[in-house]
């Protein structure tokens, strides 16, 4: 099995329109793109998105990989087989629409070579967001919301774009919108979150896949569900004792 310094796990979902701008501009913002593999996620599409990636990752001057679930099964349970699947020492992910910029991984990793820690979370900041105007009300709610609840040290868990260890993100636990509280499981590993600024950019084609509705009660009763977890959390540590040397005379 070939190793990469850099996977980058794209979930996707009906996006076989921004995907071409996307992956192009991925193979322009990486560096060594020999030693980067991006993988597309596609979670049963009814439009060409697999179709597209497969014109398409030839040309790529890095390895472009297309997995494929049967049906929909939503983006977090997208993110988890991209991310079990990955074979690169970090981990990034991307929102498919294209809001997220490519230009950003770059401080992503810049980042990642300082750190010191097994464990962390590098995670975007979206600034000047072009969402509508409800939407930006919603995530401010739920932000503060999910920030007194959690305490996760991020003031946008909602942005796709992050950079994780893969031996972090491996571990994660897996559930339904786990993608939105990965910054709390990191810090359940007793891991440390980093926030950067980072661009957003207005969609170009298709819509959101999220409503009010199908956030809401879900993200209560993920949050309790999240907390419980961090607090039933628990740090062993333990060494090896081994006998002295004998002293040959």
């Amino acid at each position: 099995m070939r190793s990469f310094n850099l996977s980058v796990v794209l979930p996707a979902k009906e996006e076989a329109h921004n995907l071409t701008r996307l992956l192009e501009e991925i193979a322009q913002a990486v560096p060594h793109t020999q030693s980067v593999e991006v993988i597309v996620v596609d979670d049963g599409s009814c439009d060409d998105t697999r179709e597209q990636v497969l014109a398409l990752a030839p040309a790529l001057p890095f390895t472009c990989r297309l997995l494929c679930h049967a049906s929909c099964c939503g983006q977090s349970a997208a993110v988890y087989t991209g991310v079990q699947a990955a074979n690169g020492q970090w981990i990034v992910t991307m929102d498919a629409d294209g809001q997220n910029d490519p230009a950003d991984i770059q401080q992503l990793i810049e980042l990642a070579e300082k750190q010191d820690e097994a464990h962390f979370c590098i995670i975007g900041h979206r600034q000047k967001r072009k969402d509508t105007r409800w939407k930006l009300i919603q995530s401010r709610i739920a932000n503060s919301v999910r920030q007194w609840a959690l305490h996760d040290d991020t003031p946008d868990t909602g942005c796709g774009i992050k950079l994780l260890p893969a031996a972090t993100f491996k571990s994660l636990p897996y559930f339904d919108h786990m993608h939105r509280y990965i910054p709390a499981l990191v810090k359940r590993l007793g891991g440390k979150v980093l926030t950067v600024p980072v661009n957003h950019r207005p969609r170009v084609s298709g819509e959101s896949k999220y409503t009010a509705g199908n956030r809401g009660w879900a993200g209560v009763l993920d949050i309790i569900g999240v907390r419980w977890l961090m607090h039933r959390s628990h740090f062993i540590q333990a060494t090896e004792k081994t006998p002295p040397q004998s002293s040959q005379h």
